[in-house]
């Protein structure tokens, strides 16, 4: 089942978004505490957002650029204020849609569902890789461990997850190097060395410092 998050002030837009989306099997979710969007994004851990532009404390566009620092679910824009330069902004900012107040539910609903099913392939793969209790996600780029969640930079996400799918197995840098930068030529490979270095300290404070070997002449190793 989607999760929904409606960050919406006018409550009664909120119900009626609600109600008409629940009936298309969705979970939906209104934001509680508008000082602080970001709890109820990490609580609900939604797989599409509905953002409105003009919201109490900051702005629509503030949460935009803060879910995108840490996540890249999709994000729908809900304002009256349509005209150029705020659908610019939003799109710039990284919402994937724009739809302008008064709209048709019915409509809501498909733009919502075609950029579901473009974001999300359930039947692809797995949405969730796993080793050894360590959970990352294939819907955004978050590692959860023991209860704990990290957000990963692309890079960072990218050398985790070539990993965590060959697990067991030793991972060329040359294999990995293609996965992130979609090339095996004129990368220097010390700059490999540096995301993987990086990656492990941030992974220091979850005990999962260990977590990448390395194979001396070989490449890295998730055991």
């Amino acid at each position: 089942m989607y999760r929904i998050l409606i960050v919406e002030d006018d409550a009664a837009i909120a119900r009626a978004v609600s109600r008409h989306i629940a009936g298309w099997g969705f979970e939906t979710r209104a934001a509680a505490d508008f000082s602080d969007v970001m709890r109820d994004f990490a609580q609900f851990d939604p797989h599409l957002v509905l953002l409105d532009i003009t919201l109490p404390f900051f702005s629509g566009y503030h949460w935009c650029q803060e879910i995108r620092r840490v996540s890249k679910v999709p994000i729908v824009f809900l304002s009256s204020a349509s005209d150029n330069m705020n659908i610019v902004t939003a799109m710039t900012l990284g919402a994937d849609d724009f739809i302008a107040k008064p709209f048709d539910l019915t409509v809501l609903s498909a733009k919502m569902l075609a950029l579901l099913r473009r974001a999300y392939d359930f039947s692809a793969a797995p949405q969730v890789l796993e080793h050894r209790g360590v959970q990352l996600s294939r819907t955004d780029t978050c590692l959860t461990y023991e209860g704990k969640t990290l957000a990963l930079t692309r890079n960072e996400y990218r050398i985790l997850m070539t990993l965590m799918e060959r697990a067991g197995q030793i991972v060329s840098r040359e294999t990995l190097m293609e996965h992130l930068w979609e090339t095996d030529s004129f990368v220097d490979e010390n700059t490999l060395s540096v995301n993987v270095t990086r990656l492990r300290r941030k992974l220091e404070p979850l005990g999962l410092s260990s977590l990448i070997a390395t194979r001396k002449g070989l490449g890295y190793i998730m055991e």
